[in-house]
């Protein structure tokens, strides 16, 4: 490992300039394989493990550079196409992706397609040398600042629901065909989007992984995701935003270096919660309470067992072995560190967690009023917590997954897999 951090550095040194735009900088950083290095070699990365791939970033950040491009496109669309994908495909696709200049959503779930994701109903209906697809997906993260999306569309109703699906990378720039409304969440933010299909049209070519194969694809996809949102360490993330909608590619590089900040990531607690909270501990005279300084040590246990999970993955995979629902039981890790990291800030803010900002000069004026600085980051923190429970698959689809496909138990009794998914009721 210093081997390769001692070749980044030397990289950084030649090329790190804060007078580049992020676009720039960005192109020399994804070109180069810095910017995703667990992705393959022949994918713009370097064959990295997720562990060193987080040590490469945040070394990095430590260098007074700014971070690789974040978003969906680096967490699940470029891995999902680098496994699924052709050569012209991870041209077209992953090298927008790691040089920031394409933003992804993922454009899964349905209002009765949730849970039940294989039971979706959006319809891609082939015409000529394109898709016409019509449908609507929700709960779709960073949506209104997409350039891409990971789309999963019902191209063979005739057949059982898992067989008939299709993944395809669609262009979210369709004017009103491809209508993304923001749901506004009890953190005051409007991270998620539901986005209406009425005849968006996808190109043949844009299939990733063969007709009808998309079930498998998304489960790479899900794969990912659950993994990426697991236990186990987080790398930084850039200021700055990817894509063309957010604008921040023709900025000055330089502005977006900042120390890090503590934040409620999608990933669940990033690495700063656990001095955020002993900070405030002690700023509340409450760090010599026994029963604080046990949750403390509790919260800072369960993230190294998440670690200590990601490394023994990667020790498996070395040997050529897995660790059956390993990805699920990270991503159910990290629900209950969220919530022990709730319960554990709103303790120690005691009765002034019940005040929240939800703007930037009310966040101001409540840590004025308070006196507590790091309030609305324990607030937030709290609101956002019911989230990680739920999306990405709820932690019931998790324990599902885990027994069924670790631990062997027996599925409930149902025909899904025989009836064509046209013959089910609906999220049936």
């Amino acid at each position: 490992m210093s081997d390769i951090l001692d070749e980044l550095d030397g990289w950084l040194t030649d090329n790190w300039d804060p007078d580049l735009t992020v676009g720039e900088w960005w192109e020399r950083l994804g070109s180069s394989g810095w910017a995703a290095p667990a992705l393959p070699a022949n994918a713009y990365g370097k064959g990295l493990g997720r562990n060193e791939a987080i040590a490469v970033a945040n070394r990095i950040v430590g260098h007074g550079a700014v971070p690789a491009p974040g978003g969906l496109g680096m967490l699940l669309a470029a891995p999902t196409i680098a496994v699924h994908g052709t050569p012209e495909q991870i041209e077209a696709y992953v090298r927008p992706i790691v040089t920031g200049q394409a933003a992804w959503c993922q454009l899964f779930s349905e209002p009765g397609a949730g849970s039940d994701l294989a039971g979706l109903g959006a319809r891609a209906v082939k015409d000529g040398d394109e898709w016409i697809v019509n449908g609507q997906k929700v709960w779709t993260s960073a949506g209104h600042i997409a350039d891409m999306g990971m789309l999963i569309a019902r191209t063979n109703p005739d057949v059982p629901k898992h067989q008939g699906i299709t993944w395809f990378a669609c262009d979210m720039h369709q004017g009103s065909l491809v209508d993304v409304r923001p749901l506004r969440e009890m953190t005051g933010r409007a991270l998620f989007n539901e986005v209406f299909l009425s005849d968006a049209r996808v190109p043949d070519s844009a299939v990733i992984g063969g007709l009808h194969n998309g079930w498998a694809v998304a489960n790479t996809t899900l794969m990912f995701e659950r993994a990426g949102l697991g236990a186990g360490g987080h790398a930084a993330a850039a200021l700055c935003t990817p894509g063309t909608v957010a604008g921040d590619l023709p900025k000055r590089v330089g502005d977006f270096v900042r120390p890090a900040e503590v934040s409620v990531a999608a990933g669940g607690l990033v690495a700063g919660a656990e001095k955020m909270f002993i900070e405030m501990a002690r700023a509340k005279g409450v760090i010599d309470d026994p029963t604080v300084r046990q949750d403390l040590a509790r919260l800072h246990t369960m993230q190294e067992v998440g670690r200590m999970l990601a490394l023994r993955l990667k020790a498996e995979k070395a040997a050529g072995r897995d660790i059956a629902g390993a990805p699920n039981i990270a991503k159910l890790s990290m629900s209950h560190i969220m919530r022990a990291g709730r319960d554990l800030g709103l303790r120690i803010a005691g009765a002034d967690g019940m005040l929240h900002g939800y703007s930037t000069a009310a966040r101001e004026a409540v840590a004025a009023a308070t006196g507590q600085p790091l309030l609305s980051h324990v607030t937030e923190l709290a609101l956002f917590a019911q989230g990680p429970p739920i999306y990405g698959g709820t932690d019931q689809i998790q324990r599902n997954i885990i027994g069924e496909r670790a631990l062997g138990l027996p599925k409930e009794p149902n025909d899904d897999k025989v009836k064509s998914w046209a013959e089910l009721p609906r999220n049936g």
